[in-house]
């Protein structure tokens, strides 16, 4: 890479494994399936955001900021994991969560991750019902904690910021390195699509490296219509301001709403499937919000006749399987 990339902590354990699907290949037909291991990082329960937090909380300790303040879901895997790296870096943290769904739990029997937020002992969480206008919610937080002397450091949904896309550069660099020593290449890499960052560096961080093979984002928030131009924006983004990513064109982001079904964080019977499948078949947990939903959308392509029988496709698993716990009731009972 040319680019000077910005300090960054460590949260991932290196290089994430890229492991092959043989025995979900073989069932499902169609293309050599592939996953990206990026469930495994440092931080507690694992996750794609810990890879974003390498380079927001650096941002934040360059800064002096005393106090992380982020804002999700009630089940968020980035609430938790930005919470995980404030515990290790000895900072305060807020946490400014709602309802998407309208059903979720808030009290103290909620599992999953808002029971692991209180476990590690979250310095604050406000819990705000269904369609809070979070971005606004957030800056209201910060705002407070600046009166209250706490010297807070904003991160934004999903940490999906400029800064924060650059750790699915980083990915994406060690995607291509794995193409180069493997003598092996992807023809497609499949991801999860929710704030859109994750996309976004990946997209920016292949066309960088030389990397040929085409990102193929699942929504699990926001329709296509909608994902894509914000999508793009952020790539354009990347370009300016860090230099990488500058050869990416607009027909480089492309996403697909086959696993979304009637909205985020709401299940489906594909999203079971999918989630079953590779528990199943492969030892390896999905989750019900992104990856679940995402591994649907894939299954969903692959019997459409979208790929080609030769293709070689890479999934990323981006974690959140403690969101499982508080979902037991979709995967127990009979199997349909």
């Amino acid at each position: 890479m040319t680019f000077k990339k910005p300090m960054k902590r460590k949260y991932m354990q290196g290089t994430t494994p890229i492991e092959a699907l043989k025995r979900t290949s073989e069932i499902l037909g169609g293309p050599a399936l592939y996953i990206k291991r990026d469930d495994l990082s440092l931080l507690a329960g694992g996750g794609n955001k810990s890879r974003k937090l390498e380079y927001l909380v650096a941002d934040a300790l360059r800064k002096g900021a005393k106090t992380l303040v982020t804002c999700g879901a009630y089940q968020s895997n980035h609430a938790r994991l930005t919470l995980a790296a404030a515990k290790r870096e000895g900072l305060k943290c807020h946490l400014v969560l709602s309802d998407p769904t309208g059903h979720g739990r808030a009290d103290e029997k909620a599992s999953g991750n808002l029971f692991l937020d209180r476990l590690m002992g979250a310095d604050k969480i406000i819990l705000k019902p269904k369609d809070t206008d979070l971005f606004h919610a957030l800056d209201e937080e910060v705002a407070d904690c600046a009166a209250e002397g706490l010297e807070p450091y904003a991160i934004t949904l999903g940490g999906s910021s400029i800064l924060g896309c650059l750790g699915y550069v980083d990915c994406a660099l060690e995607i291509a390195a794995h193409e180069i020593s493997s003598k092996e290449e992807f023809d497609y890499i499949v991801v999860p699509v929710g704030s859109g960052g994750t996309i976004a560096g990946l997209i920016a961080g292949l066309r960088e490296s030389g990397s040929r093979a085409k990102v193929l984002g699942m929504n699990v928030l926001m329709k296509k219509v909608t994902q894509e131009p914000r999508i793009w924006k952020l790539v354009q983004e990347i370009a300016d301001v860090y230099q990488v990513g500058r050869g990416a064109t607009q027909e480089d982001v492309q996403c697909f709403d086959d696993g979304l079904g009637p909205g985020y964080a709401l299940p489906t019977d594909e999203m079971v499937e999918a989630v079953r499948l590779l528990a199943e078949k492969e030892g390896i947990l999905l989750d019900p919000t992104y990856t679940g939903k995402a591994f649907a959308g894939l299954i969903s392509l692959i019997r459409s006749g979208f790929f080609k029988p030769e293709d070689k496709v890479l999934f990323i698993h981006t974690g959140g399987s403690p969101a499982l716990f508080e979902h037991q009731e979709w995967f127990v009972g009979d199997k349909k």
